[in-house]
Order: structure tokens, then C-alpha cells, then sequence
């Protein structure tokens, strides 16, 4: 057997699930809760309908690992589902409407508070959730004397793979494009189907979304492109790992950024939390 707080390896755990409630109760003061959410939904006819959770898990328990050394930090089991309606015409897709969805990651964001989890940072891999991650923190703050965070695991890593990432010929993300394909791949190559889809330069031009000060969402726009953005063809498993190297640092310095943040109304307010 292994103790409460270091598994077989020993290491302090860092995965919430393999925790005793005990062991919860005893950090969750202090230790920054990490919840990665995704989604299980079409990603063309090449990758698997976990990519979103597949690579968000992944990047979230990476970036734990490296942090670890300077924070303690837990990472919370990967909510697996999104905000998905825009790709229900394609098969497998599991979606929650927008207001069910907000309303289940606030209930599970509010049950951590409850637990005691008092630095909470949600981060996301799906498009579809990026702006309902933010809404649910910003709500949850006007309540509860916590700190909570959220972002996209792109935005976040943005700066640092323009300025030293591999070229990328494909959107950032996009959607099971040159990126989602090369990361699968470098994760998981048993789940890459062949052949990978190829688009030639001017039906790349028209998947591509145009550069304006305003959102536009257009019915019938993911059908029109296949469900897949940019030339999946152009990814590969090194191009991945390449990726990987460069997205993971930044995300485990933003960690630490924010479960350094001081807590505001007098740090130790237990404001909304049960016992």
C-alpha cells in the first residue's frame, strides 16, 4: 500500500480522483484545483470525438507536473462533454444546450467551493465552452470569496508558439486541422484513421473565418467545410510533440501566476462554504 499523499512512484498525488476525501479536506485550502473541460463531439472523418477532452486532459495533468514543484495543485477528472449543437448533424456528437451546460459547470464548480477548493482554475479545449467557462467564473466570483480562473489552453499558449513554436501551416487550434491532427497523433496514433483529408490552398481560403472586429456564425457553415478545418494531411506525431513542448510550459507558469494571487475579502472568508 502507498501513503495518503504520494502514489506508487513518490510523488505527491496530484489527480483528485485518487485522493481520499480526507486528503481533499487537508489541501483544499490552499492547493489550486484544476478542471479540465472538453468535449466528445465530431472531429472529421480522421480523430476520435474525445480529441478536445483527449488533449485538454493531457495538457492540464502536464502542466500540474511541472508546476507541482512550486504550488501544490490538484487536477480534477476531465468533464468530457460541452457545448456542441453546432456539430449534432455529424454522427457521435454528445452536446449539452448552452444554458444546461453553463448550469452544470457552474453546479460542479460551486460543489468544489462547498469542498473547500478556494483557488479553482477552469481550463478549457473546446471552442464551443470558451465563452460559458468565463460566464461561470464570473458569476461564481460575485458570491464566493474565492479565487477563480479560466481560459483556453490556446490562449494561453498563443504568445509562446508564435514566437518560438514550430510553423504551423493550419489554424490555432482550428478543428481537427494540422494542430488537433498532429497532437492526436503524437498522443494517441492508434486513434488516427487514414487517410488524412487534404484541402488545397483555395478551399483552404474559404474554411478560414475572416479577420474582423465582429463575431459572425453562419447555419450550415460546418457541413459546408466537412467538419474539419485547414489540411489535416500536412500534421504529423513529431509535429505534435513539437507543439506539446512548447504549449505546456506557459500554461504551468499561468498556474502558478494565479494560485499566487492573494485572496481578497480578508484571504480566509469561508463565505458560501459548508462544512
Amino acid at each position: 500500500m502507498t501513503s495518503e499523499a504520494t502514489g506508487s512512484a513518490g510523488g505527491v498525488r496530484f489527480l483528485l480522483h485518487e485522493i481520499t476525501r480526507t486528503g481533499a479536506a487537508a489541501r483544499a485550502p490552499e492547493a489550486l484545483l484544476v478542471l479540465p473541460v472538453g468535449a466528445t463531439e465530431q472531429h472529421g472523418p480522421h480523430l476520435p470525438l474525445g480529441t478536445d477532452w483527449l488533449i485538454v486532459e493531457h495538457v492540464a495533468r502536464a502542466a500540474a507536473r511541472q508546476a507541482r514543484d512550486e504550488i501544490d495543485v490538484l487536477v480534477a477528472p476531465t468533464m468530457p462533454f460541452g457545448a456542441s449543437h453546432h456539430h449534432l448533424p455529424f454522427g457521435g456528437t454528445v452536446s449539452l444546450a448552452t444554458d444546461r451546460y453553463y448550469g452544470a459547470l457552474r453546479d460542479m464548480t460551486e460543489s468544489l467551493i462547498q469542498s473547500g477548493f478556494r483557488r479553482i482554475f477552469l481550463l478549457n479545449g473546446h471552442g464551443g465552452n470558451h465563452e460559458l467557462v468565463q460566464l461561470v467564473i464570473r458569476d461564481l466570483a460575485q458570491t464566493f470569496a474565492v479565487n477563480l480562473g479560466a481560459a483556453s489552453y490556446w490562449d494561453i499558449a498563443k504568445p509562446a508558439l508564435e514566437e518560438r513554436g514550430p510553423v504551423l501551416h493550419g489554424l490555432l487550434p482550428g478543428h481537427a486541422g494540422v494542430f488537433e491532427t498532429s497532437v492526436i497523433a503524437a498522443l494517441h496514433p492508434d486513434l488516427v484513421a487514414d487517410p488524412l483529408p487534404h484541402r488545397d490552398q483555395a478551399e483552404l481560403a474559404r474554411t478560414r473565418i475572416p479577420d474582423t472586429p465582429f463575431r459572425a456564425e453562419r447555419h450550415g457553415f460546418w457541413q459546408s467545410i466537412g467538419g474539419f478545418t485547414d489540411s489535416p494531411d500536412e500534421a504529423s506525431a513529431e509535429l505534435g510533440r513539437q507543439l506539446l513542448d512548447v504549449v505546456v510550459p506557459p500554461i504551468a507558469a499561468a498556474f502558478i501566476t494565479f494560485a499566487q494571487l492573494p485572496l481578497l475579502d480578508g484571504g480566509g472568508s469561508d463565505k458560501g462554504v459548508h462544512s
